[in-house]
């Protein structure tokens, strides 16, 4: 006779569930989770400015603790300053007058020989084989070394400055805007001959959008070029200019005012790039960048 707490040969034992009840599992997944606290986010605007402002906090406490001796360099006091009278006196704002008017006739003349230029290489094969690899050897010739040659063929007059210009800023339209052509999508093309375009078609609907990007990172390398090529074409016997003012306080050691034509030289170049960076924006609204990761 078995006893009542026998089990039963066969019989499994009775199973237990595992984990917490439904009511229990139900009550901890209503809990609440916790809250991110919202991360601080500095505007763009305030994130560029930070690295010109630091630069010239460091100056100023360079200057003003005697680490950095006058001279050597003047400091950021003294250079607001004689920007301010040569202001007052007229010479600053007449000598950026005479240097942008060089500066944007060399950039005219330079950009139609450069536009001229790749579009006869990038379209034909026969201009490419006549004009790029000649480019491509004369971009090697550095362009400041022309200068006695230009003042030799031109003479000591405006001429020289404006060619000196021209010059630097060809080489890097041309490359850009003929490696924008030459980079086109032939798929694209391919499907612009399906739909019934002809070559002006072609180049007008398909070649020269796909050449745009290229062309407007050129114009920045070309706008950049042109203030450099500027720097050297005004130490050439110029009786006007940010340049000449330069070549008088270079004679007199006046560093407040080289500083002050380096830092115009830098502004006008900045709002070149500053007037590129709008225009790329308005004409490749169409194209989707990558605009870089994080805040």
């Amino acid at each position: 006779m078995s006893s009542p707490n026998t089990t039963v040969s066969g019989a499994s034992p009775p199973t237990r569930t595992a984990g917490p009840p439904a009511a229990v599992a139900a009550k901890t997944t209503a809990l609440p989770l916790p809250r991110k606290s919202p991360a601080l986010r500095v505007p763009r605007s305030v994130r560029r400015a930070a690295g010109p402002v630091g630069l010239l906090a460091v100056w100023f406490l360079t200057s003003t603790t005697g680490v950095l001796p006058e001279s050597v360099l003047a400091s950021p006091v003294d250079v607001a300053q004689r920007a301010v009278d040569l202001t007052q006196t007229g010479e600053l704002p007449q000598a950026i007058a005479a240097s942008g008017r060089r500066a944007a006739i060399g950039f005219l003349i330079g950009a139609a020989v450069a536009l001229a230029l790749s579009l006869t290489a990038g379209l034909f094969r026969l201009g490419e084989d006549v004009i790029d690899a000649s480019m491509g050897m004369f971009r090697a010739i550095p362009w400041v070394g022309l200068i006695p040659l230009f003042i030799v063929w031109f003479g000591i007059d405006e001429t020289p400055k404006i060619a000196l210009v021209a010059l630097g800023v060809t080489y890097p339209l041309y490359f850009n805007i003929y490696g924008g052509i030459r980079s086109a999508d032939a798929q694209l093309i391919e499907a612009g001959r399906m739909v019934g375009l002809g070559r002006l078609g072609l180049i007008r609907y398909v070649i020269l959008p796909s050449a745009l990007p290229g062309a407007l990172v050129g114009l920045r390398y070309a706008l950049s070029t042109a203030w450099l090529a500027l720097v050297f074409a005004e130490q050439v016997n110029a009786d006007a200019g940010i340049g000449y003012l330069m070549s008088n306080a270079q004679q007199y050691f006046q560093t407040d005012v080289i500083v002050l034509c380096l830092a115009v030289y830098a502004v006008l170049g900045l709002l070149c790039d500053f007037a590129v960076r709008l225009l790329s924006r308005r004409l490749l609204a169409w194209r989707a960048s990558f605009e870089g990761e994080g805040a």
